[in-house]
């Protein structure tokens, strides 16, 4: 397409606007016609001459059934209906075109000619270009279900205890349903990972999963994250205007966590939302529509907040809808250890590392411990271990000692030989002074006031 430079006008009389116009539609690619009421030709391009080898000042004023073979433009003048995207057969080639009645005070004045594709051919040429993004675009969606399948999936979540059993065969069929969920449970014990594995499982799976954490973002920007704002909505604002989260949430999934820390002056807004699924950004007038599921979560008991005047009562009520309650762990405990070896395995995978197994005593103290960090404080506690860890085996002296200090459980008190904690502290002494040296060991050994042989001697003992 040849590229058209405008003219600079000294005044701008309809002269020169005719002119202008006439430069433009003589330099686009397809070919052009414009017909009074009657059908008789008043404009005809160069494009659409070069086309049909015709001069096209030649055909000005002759009527548009002597120009063109099996015209319409005449009849769309009387019956004033546009006909779009019409196949149109001239010289024994068909094409694609589009004839549009132009109209002043609801009569036609003329009629707007316009060659679309060339030849019919072209039309295949874009329905298989069509075809094929299409069939990129599949490929991608289940490029992208694979990629989420690596996230969480309700084969993600461990444990065969009833507790855990019952709460995913529920929530697989809430997964089915567009109903708010609300997720309630102590820290760390995967209220993300399930509402991954119901948004997952949902029939919203393709479109955005949003997590959005209501005690992490600050009072005065929530509003802006959550609804976006148009430019120059507010000082400092983008010059360009930004979307909000649940503007891009749209057919997806939402994930307000922690959502006893919304502000005040958030809920009713957020409720709206819900209610109309319709939101305004910050500065804007028009409202937007968003269609998104909404998974909340928290771990303060939000009822209480109700009756307390620190949480709507109307929020809460639209939340709870289906509602599900995570169980610590330590009130599963026949889970801890599945869980336990299945992180470790996922550790040595990621690292390269040979498999690592779990002393039966090891395993006893991570069984008797209450694990009030729950799942989250699991992974820490192994991550820990294993970064230390020189053989394929944890001991129960590679455990972090305030998990060693015998606290009675449901399972009765754990029984600890006072070798074994001399080990153990040992243990921890000499591993905190080889850090602390930088693993120098006449300097670890100095720290501990023994002599570098006996240093070697403990390492070896210790399997440091």
């Amino acid at each position: 397409m040849r590229e058209l430079v405008v003219p600079k006008c000294d005044n701008d009389s309809p002269l020169d606007r005719l002119r202008l116009l006439e430069l433009i539609l003589d330099n686009i690619y397809n070919g052009v016609i414009v017909t009074d009421a009657e059908g008789y030709v008043i404009y005809f391009n160069k494009p659409y001459g070069q086309f049909l080898g015709i001069d096209p000042e030649a055909q000005i004023g002759k009527h548009a059934t002597e120009v063109i073979e099996n015209t319409r433009m005449h009849i769309v003048a009387k019956t004033g209906k546009a006909e779009i995207n019409k196949a149109h057969n001239i010289k024994g080639q068909d094409m694609v075109v589009q004839r549009i009645p132009i109209k002043q005070d609801g009569k036609v004045v003329a009629v707007f000619g316009q060659v679309m594709f060339k030849h019919v051919s072209d039309v295949g040429k874009l329905a298989r270009a069509l075809s094929f993004l299409q069939s990129k675009l599949k490929l991608y969606e289940e490029e992208l279900l694979s990629l989420r399948a690596e996230r969480y999936t309700f084969d993600s979540i461990l444990g065969t205890t009833p507790a855990i059993l019952n709460l995913k065969k529920e929530a697989l069929r809430a997964a089915a349903t567009n109903f708010p969920v609300l997720l309630t449970g102590e820290s760390g014990t995967g209220k993300e990972m399930f509402a991954q594995a119901i948004h997952n499982a949902s029939p919203r799976r393709l479109h955005p999963f949003i997590r959005i954490n209501c005690a992490s973002i600050p009072k005065d920007l929530i509003e802006s994250e959550l609804f976006g704002y148009e430019k120059g909505a507010f000082t400092g604002a983008s010059p360009s205007g930004k979307y909000g989260k649940l503007e891009l949430a749209n057919n997806g999934t939402v994930f307000l966590d922690e959502i006893g820390d919304m502000p005040d002056g958030m809920q009713p807004k957020i409720l709206r939302v819900l209610e109309e699924k319709e939101l305004e950004r910050i500065g804007g007038t028009a409202p937007v529509k968003s269609d998104f599921r909404l998974i909340a979560a928290s771990n303060q008991p939000l009822e209480e907040m109700v009756n307390e005047g620190r949480f709507r009562k109307d929020l809460y009520y639209r939340l709870n809808v289906i509602r599900f309650h995570l169980p610590p762990l330590r009130e599963r405990r026949d889970d801890i250890l599945p869980i336990a070896r299945s992180l470790l395995k996922g550790m040595a995978e990621n690292s390269s590392f040979p498999e690592i197994k779990i002393h039966p005593a090891a395993e006893e103290i991570l069984l008797n411990y209450d694990w009030p960090g729950n799942i989250r404080e699991l992974v820490n506690v192994l991550s820990r271990v294993t970064c230390l860890l020189e053989r394929d085996t944890i001991q129960p002296y590679d455990i972090p000692f305030f998990l060693r200090q015998g606290k009675e459980t449901g399972r009765g008190a754990m029984r600890t030989s006072l070798d074994s904690v001399v080990d153990a502290a040992e243990r921890d002494a000499v591993v905190s002074a080889l850090a602390s040296a930088s693993n120098n060991k006449t300097a670890a050994a100095a720290l501990l006031g023994i002599h570098r042989t006996h240093l070697y001697k403990k390492m070896k003992k210790y399997g440091i």
